[in-house]
């Protein structure tokens, strides 16, 4: 029988949007259920806590990890997880988000939604009375977020005090590991070409965090200087979807932001090497990088469904 619990509860916090809203030791807690979970997966225990639950899961982007592993994650917790396609909903075709969250309310226990425009999940969440988790939205991707924390972890024995250089575009997935870093008293350094930093105001929040929990983050625009004695070295597509006419320019501007075999050897000899995926070898990294010794990819890519499925039971449970 698995015993999860959450030391510190708040009694109006019923959907993930960001890591904003969850305090350290919430998140701390979602990763120790998560690697009870898993563990308990692994020995072929049944933990079944959302029997009879459904999950929508409405996808207005492509996806392999987050359908895949929310699907898997409802199906093993003992629920059912429902694809709803943004363009066939009547989404598509006008209707309010406020009625969607209404009506779809009134039919199941929760819903997961990957788009394109943060305020869509806002707006969703405001008037839906069930969960409403983010899974990727052009400003945060959390879920993303607490499995590489949850690797990390597994990989190092503990986060506090590590280093994660950060590589590339100061999009979604460098917001969230931003904060999600800074919440966790980790130093946390993103290296991005002039004019595609992070978000001002959320690199602002996370530098507040960071003072309070021992962190610290970083904003450069030189990779090396990010990557000296980085305990883990991450990177993302450097043309990520929705700015496919951008691709041509983003080449050029990034061609120096490659991770690849000179630019770790500033980071320390066993460094993890990291990616969110699907990742463009040759590009943003190389191949003897990412197939490398040091790559945790794949570890990373499983341990969504983990993170997720704690995410699940604490949400819908």
């Amino acid at each position: 029988m698995i015993s999860l619990s959450m030391k510190e509860k708040k009694t109006d916090l019923k959907d993930m949007l960001t890591l904003k809203d969850y305090s350290s030791i919430q998140i701390e807690d979602l990763l120790s259920n998560a690697k009870k979970i898993k563990n308990a997966l692994k020995l072929g225990e049944s933990y079944t806590p959302l029997k009879g639950k459904i999950l929508g899961m409405i996808f207005d982007k492509s996806s392999t990890r987050t359908r895949v592993s929310f699907e898997a994650g409802m199906i093993q917790l003992g629920g059912t997880a429902m694809y709803l396609n943004g363009k066939d909903l009547q989404l598509g075709r006008g209707e309010p988000i406020s009625d969607t969250a209404k009506v779809l309310s009134e039919y199941i226990d929760g819903i997961m939604i990957r788009t394109y425009y943060h305020h869509t999940v806002e707006e969703l969440a405001k008037h839906a009375s069930i969960p409403v988790i983010n899974g990727l939205t052009d400003l945060y991707h959390p879920c993303q977020a607490l499995a590489d924390l949850l690797t990390i972890q597994e990989c190092k024995g503990a986060l506090a005090g590590l280093k994660i250089a950060y590589i590339g575009d100061g999009n979604n997935v460098a917001h969230s590991l931003m904060i999600g870093a800074a919440k966790m008293g980790m130093n946390i350094s993103v290296a991005s070409p002039v004019g595609y930093e992070p978000n001002e105001e959320i690199t602002k929040y996370a530098k507040e965090v960071a003072e309070e929990t021992g962190g610290n983050v970083t904003i450069t625009n030189d990779p090396i200087t990010a990557t000296k004695q980085a305990d883990v070295v991450y990177t993302d597509v450097w043309t990520s979807m929705g700015q496919e006419e951008e691709n041509e320019i983003r080449l050029k501007v990034f061609a120096n932001y490659q991770v690849n075999t000179d630019l770790v050897k500033h980071a320390k000899p066993d460094y993890l090497f990291m990616h969110c995926l699907p990742a463009h070898r040759g590009e943003e990294v190389s191949r003897e990088v990412i197939d490398g010794e040091n790559s945790v990819v794949f570890h990373q890519a499983g341990n969504r469904l983990h993170a997720q499925k704690a995410l699940l039971v604490e949400l819908l449970g």
